[in-house]
Formats: structure tokens, C-alpha cells, sequence
């Protein structure tokens, strides 16, 4: 699918960032954002960060990322957080999977610290 910067410069994501994506939208994960970092001089070239309206939801969506990218032979090489499920960090090394409880997310804000990075255009969920 083609993707836009918020310019409407298109943006190629890497296959695994695009499975992320779809599967945390099968797992109806809210407000989901995809931050292009290789221009912001991140430690990693993407961030996908979306919020669950619960602790179960939130591990579902994780659960449910980890799974589908194991299908695919892709391993995290760090999980954080899964036990709170307040914030759930998957780290695929070139891009970050940010899971979010709704109240944790606004108090971190990483679409705000992370500001000089081109933030991706999804579709709006039906």
C-alpha cells in the first residue's frame, strides 16, 4: 500500500512494518501512528505506535504483532513492559512496535518528542 508523509511525499515501509500495522488494526488498536526516524537520526528507521483500551487488549495487540512476525521468521530482540501492559515496547531493531494504555501514551508523548520526524499517513479505519 502506498504511504504518504504528512508533505504527501510517498513512503515505502519495510513488509514486517506494513504486517505490524495490519495485524494491530485486526486487533482494532486505536490511534495507530507510524513515525519515520531514518531522517531524525533515530536509533531505529521506524516507530509504529497505537493504543489499546485495556491491559488485555494491549497484550492481545502485542501478542498478536509477536505471532505474525514469528510466521514470517522475525524475532524481537528486546519485549519490555508486557507484564504492566501500560506501555509495550517490541523491538525488531529496524523499526519499534509501541503499544500504549491511552493515558500512558499522552504522558510520554513520543509523537511530540519525537517531533522532527515525518509522521506517516494511514487510512482512517472504517
Amino acid at each position: 500500500m502506498a504511504r504518504t508523509d504528512k508533505r504527501k511525499k510517498p513512503i515505502k515501509l519495510y513488509a514486517q512494518v506494513e504486517r505490524a500495522i495490519a495485524t494491530a488494526e485486526d486487533k482494532q488498536a486505536r490511534d495507530i501512528v507510524v513515525l519515520d526516524l531514518r531522517a531524525a537520526g533515530g536509533f531505529t528507521d521506524f516507530f509504529l505506535i497505537c493504543s489499546g483500551t485495556n491491559t488485555r487488549q494491549t497484550r492481545a495487540i502485542a501478542d498478536a504483532v509477536m505471532e505474525t512476525l514469528a510466521a514470517q521468521g522475525a524475532k524481537p530482540a528486546h519485549l519490555e513492559g508486557y507484564d504492566r501492559s501500560e506501555w509495550i515496547l517490541i523491538d525488531y531493531f529496524d523499526f519499534i512496535v509501541h503499544i500504549f494504555a491511552p493515558e500512558t501514551r499522552v504522558f510520554y508523548g513520543l509523537e511530540r518528542l519525537w517531533g522532527n520526524a515525518a509522521r506517516i499517513e494511514l487510512p482512517a479505519a472504517p
